[in-house]
């Protein structure tokens, strides 16, 4: 099942990325959401193609060596590994918090169309809500 996953994960992303590209090259007056989809549908293809064809590739490495396979689970699974991507995303947490924090008032003070602002505003407010759900459900559990 793991091994098909990934060849149509590189299919649907070679499909958006053609479909991109052809309305891209065929509609020649865009109008409304044809304005952007096209751009949407090639950035999603390809992001899907590349993850889509890493995996295949790294799944074929792994195929064919099994002690590296092995040694690559061990550093997965290491605790000290697993301690510092957590760290990592706490100060990447961190840092965002002020960029997109700047990014906002910049965009406010620009006089950006207020409906870009207010959903800036509400990603940031998600993000930091469902930050502090995980903390008072980690509370809970520790």
């Amino acid at each position: 099942m793991k091994k098909k996953t990934g060849y149509v994960i590189v299919m649907i992303g070679i499909l958006l990325l053609g479909s991109g590209l052809y309305f891209v090259k065929t509609i020649s007056n865009p109008q409304g959401i044809m304005l952007t989809l096209p751009y949407v549908c090639i950035g999603i293809g390809s992001g899907l193609f590349g993850h889509g064809m890493g995996s295949i590739l790294s799944r074929r490495a792994m195929q064919n060596n099994p002690q590296m396979r092995k040694q690559m689970e061990i550093e997965q699974n290491d605790e000290r590994n697993i301690a510092i991507a957590n760290r990592a995303k706490g100060k990447a947490f961190d840092m965002m918090t002020f960029v997109f924090g700047a990014l906002m008032i910049s965009f406010a003070l620009m006089g950006a169309d207020l409906a870009a602002v207010l959903l800036l505003v509400s990603a940031y407010l998600f993000v930091h809500g469902y930050a502090l759900y995980c903390r008072c459900r980690y509370e809970k559990e520790m």
